[in-house]
């Protein structure tokens, strides 16, 4: 059973493979579906246009130094997008530098109608205690999610077994509650707010335009694309 609910976020040929070994190798069947399930656990996570499973996460407030917990049901509830932001650890070297670019641009993601949460597996002690001490980190007034369990984490892909740590990985769910985008980074590289801030109006501009794509690079203002057969060969034309 816990095979089959998390093959269902993984591609379906996992579970094909799955039926014929169960019919072939009827005296292996047990082995067969605990090693394959094992390994659908570790490597199969949502995936861009997927339907996100409601969570709730528990969260320290900047703005008013308090506990709290988001809740992905309430934002859908409230029509607001969705950004997680993981990122490896508190009280490390990139981490914070994020963090405060993140902040620069939280004014205008807000206009956006987005509700911005930073993930990372420390708890929502140490992210009080950070808070109160890295002064790079004195605009943050988004939610700070605490992933102790690395459950969102491991949902999202970005849990990683040998540091017991997050990548940097960022994540866009849509009023719907469906995952439209997706970046995960390596410790090592850090991210740029301002193409979250972009990414963010084009992924608003085609939900309320849905017969349009915006094309690489675009800002708002700039032309979009109407995909039809008139169009094939005529995409330089059709920016002109």
């Amino acid at each position: 059973m816990v095979c089959a609910r998390i093959a269902g976020l993984g591609p379906r040929r996992d579970l094909r493979k799955l039926t014929v070994f169960s019919i072939q190798e009827e005296s292996l069947t047990h082995t067969i579906i605990t090693e394959r399930c094992e390994m659908t656990e570790q490597c199969c996570a949502l995936q861009v246009g997927q339907k996100v499973p409601d969570f709730e996460i528990e969260t320290f407030e900047p703005e008013t130094s308090s506990f709290s917990k988001f809740s992905l049901s309430e934002a859908k509830k409230n029509k607001k997008w969705t950004i997680l932001v993981f990122y490896p650890a508190d009280f490390t070297f990139i981490c914070p530098t994020e963090l405060a670019d993140l902040a620069e641009k939280h004014e205008e993601l807000k206009k956006l109608g987005c509700e911005v949460v930073s993930v990372s597996t420390d708890t929502k002690f140490v992210h009080f205690g950070w808070i109160q001490q890295e002064k790079l980190l004195t605009g943050v007034k988004y939610h700070m999610g605490a992933d102790q369990k690395t459950t969102l984490s491991r949902l999202f892909g970005v849990f990683d077994e040998d540091s017991g740590l997050a990548l940097r990985g960022t994540f866009v769910i849509n009023p719907d509650g469906v995952l439209v985008g997706s970046e995960v980074n390596f410790f090592n590289v850090g991210r740029n707010a301002d193409e979250l801030v972009r990414k963010m109006m084009a992924f608003d501009y085609v939900r309320n335009a849905p017969a349009e794509v915006c094309p690489a690079k675009w800002t708002p203002g700039e032309k979009t694309l109407t995909p039809s057969e008139k169009i094939v060969g005529k995409v330089y034309e059709a920016l002109k």
